[in-house]
């Protein structure tokens, strides 16, 4: 007959458990979700703390904690001074558990921005050339997309001199991955007002092109703003 794995239970602190039992190495190696409501909170509560009954590590403090109040949406609602009354749980570890639900329902009442749709060359321009059209140095923009082409998120990959700005395209298809991007648009401005792109600016965007194909990212579009005018090379036919 087999047995089911029983989870790692020690009074000793949690940097001396198996590593495949810490909470924050499960969280990191397989996501919050994976984690129980006791790690979580674990890893909000920090470290142990010797109570009135000995030594606690911060998983026996979450556990007590759960234990007290019969479940997270109780303790949820309970104010931060009620959770001193949980052995080796002070004043900093009360509002450190009180601010996180609070956080917790503000994440949920809020608002979902809508999305930006870039499905043109123009959408891009509307949205995101007045950042950098006027600027007197060269920025280099990457936007990231979802699968209905909706921006998800943008950063600054790069920032020149006059002239140029230099791009490395494994860090902009590093946040891509980690952003979960399914594809991604480039944009920079010519400080020069010449809208006309360069060598140098079609040669990274073969660059981006092919380093999206192995990820499985694909570089949709690069703008070049310069002022009030734009070059798609997309439209040029370098995408």
């Amino acid at each position: 007959m087999s047995l089911l794995p029983v989870p790692f239970e020690s009074s000793s602190p949690l940097r001396q458990w198996p590593e495949s039992e810490r909470p924050r190495e499960r969280l990191f190696g397989r996501g919050p979700s994976a984690l129980s409501d006791a790690e979580l909170l674990a890893i909000v509560l920090g470290s142990g703390v010797r109570g009135r009954q000995g030594s606690l590590t911060a998983m026996s403090l979450a556990r007590q904690v759960l234990a007290r109040y019969g479940s997270l949406r109780q303790a949820a609602a309970r104010e931060a001074r009620e959770f001193t009354g949980v052995d080796g749980v002070g004043p900093a570890r009360a509002a450190r558990l009180a601010a996180t639900f609070e956080l917790g329902r503000r994440v949920g009442s809020a608002p979902r921005a809508a999305r930006v749709a870039l499905r043109r060359p123009h959408d891009v321009y509307a949205h995101f050339g007045h950042r950098i059209r006027d600027l007197h140095r060269e920025v280099f923009l990457v936007v990231l997309l979802n699968t209905a082409h909706r921006c998800i998120g943008e950063f600054t990959a790069s920032e020149g001199g006059l002239a140029a700005s230099v791009v490395e395209p494994r860090l902009v298809f590093r946040r891509a991955i980690l952003d979960h991007a399914a594809a991604v648009i480039c944009l920079h401005n010519h400080p020069s007002g010449n809208p006309e792109p360069s060598r140098e600016d079609c040669q990274i965007t073969r660059q981006l092109v092919d380093a999206g194909r192995v990820v499985g990212i694909p570089l949709r579009d690069h703008l070049i703003v310069a002022g009030d005018t734009w070059t798609s090379l997309a439209e040029r036919g370098l995408i």
